[in-house]
């Protein structure tokens, strides 16, 4: 194996207090004095989230308001009031850190229906406040394919923001209707019908940090998160080549992903797959797939495993069925949960994995292990792709090929 960096095009650093401070220009005169706020945060592993969710908080103050927190994450977190908040102070997004306080509370009222008779939830303590604030990244999704939407605040007004009860409700309609469809005609109707008074769109580079952070108003919301998802889907990371028989991932979780690892890089839909090599068809092209642990940033949820082929017995141990099983469950991702072929150690899986590929020299294999789907810039690729390192400019060796090394308990190190 050789280490490589992907040298991807520099971004500007973004100044998120000062982009903030700027942004909310646009709307300090929609923010009534004594205003309750609510302002909506998700589960997922957004760079600078802490720094970003304050600073809106700040401006909100600044401005007269009283901000306070709302989970804005479906059936994540067990699905419970206390679950929900853990998951928020994983990324410093406390009472005692933020000076505000955070009503965690899981009922969801009904708000309408769409043409299609798709029934729309929201947050009932959302409802309660005077105006609400919805901060999310804006990325291509890991369920569906498409140009203009994905995962961002069109999702988060109606999956995030529509608890358990919103977030089921929509995989079971998206199921028959079709994920962007749903999107857009549901958050249609929250738009008309509950008191949004603004976005805080995030874009992120390539290395995973903020390369843009837009404030959106609820009228222009559908058309400019169309703009800034063609944005972030070109900043998008991919892994460093398309034709690859073994991936191995370092870690999955959903701070990583909502699919644990993202589809959109390995290729591989929540809803099933093939590793057949006469199968294949889009790229990447990934034959075989191992994934060595969880992030304890997941608390258990292991959604996604699903998706590799060969796992370690540690990160079985560390599932927490229920939590995945129901994640899974309000999803209609029932392969995601799903427990590969798994091993006490690394070694072993590894081994296994290179046997099955039905190859005459496995020593010929094109191996590539990542950290995980977001952190893409440092992989490690098998000498077989040495040739293709040395023709692309894009790709810097970063040290020569040696021999994939085991400690003492048969697991790979970490990556240097």
């Amino acid at each position: 194996m050789m280490l490589v960096r992907q040298k991807f095009p520099a971004s500007a650093l973004v100044d998120v207090r000062g982009t903030l401070a700027k942004e909310f220009a646009t709307v300090t005169g929609r923010i009534k004095p004594g205003a309750r706020i609510a302002v909506a945060v998700g589960s997922r592993g957004i760079a600078n989230l802490q720094a970003i969710v304050a600073g809106v908080l700040e401006l909100l103050k600044a401005a007269g308001a009283q901000p306070f927190v709302v989970p804005a994450m479906g059936s994540h977190g067990g699905a419970t009031p206390d679950g929900q908040k853990e998951l928020l102070a994983e990324y410093g997004i406390t009472e005692a850190e933020l000076g505000v306080p955070i009503h965690a509370a899981m009922e969801a009222r009904r708000l309408g229906a769409t043409e299609d008779g798709v029934e729309v939830f929201f947050s009932e303590e959302a409802l309660k406040a005077d105006g609400v604030v919805v901060v999310n990244r804006v990325k291509p999704h890991t369920d569906f394919q498409s140009e203009t939407l994905g995962s961002g605040l069109m999702k988060m007004l109606v999956v995030g923001l529509g608890k358990r009860v919103g977030a089921a409700n929509f995989h079971t309609s998206a199921s028959r209707f079709g994920y962007e469809h749903v999107i857009r005609t549901s958050a249609r109707i929250t738009l008309r019908s509950a008191p949004i008074l603004f976005g805080v769109a995030i874009v992120e580079n390539q290395i995973h940090d903020t390369a843009r952070l837009v404030v959106v108003l609820p009228e222009d919301m559908e058309r400019r998160e169309g703009e800034l998802f063609v944005e972030a889907k070109s900043l998008m990371p991919q892994l460093p080549f398309d034709d690859i028989d073994l991936l191995i991932v370092d870690r999955i979780g959903k701070n990583i992903s909502g699919s644990g690892m993202d589809p959109n890089v390995i290729g591989r839909s929540l809803h099933g797959y093939s590793a057949l090599l006469s199968e294949r068809g889009g790229k990447p092209s990934i034959r075989r797939i191992f994934v060595r642990d969880l992030t304890p940033e997941s608390h258990g949820n292991a959604t996604g495993v699903g998706l590799a082929d060969f796992t370690t017995t540690r990160l079985v141990r560390q599932m927490d069925a229920r939590v995945t099983y129901l994640n899974s469950l309000t999803a209609l991702s029932l392969q995601s949960a799903k427990i590969p072929i798994h091993f006490e150690t690394d070694r072993e899986a590894v081994v296994a994995a290179l046997q099955s590929l039905a190859m005459r020299d496995t020593t010929q294999a094109k191996v590539v292990r990542i950290q995980d789907t977001l952190s893409l810039e440092r992989v490690a690729v098998s000498e077989s792709y040495a040739e293709s390192v040395r023709q692309r400019s894009a790709l810097e060796v970063m040290s020569e090929a040696e021999a994939m090394s085991f400690n003492a308990e048969g697991n790979l190190p970490p990556m240097r």
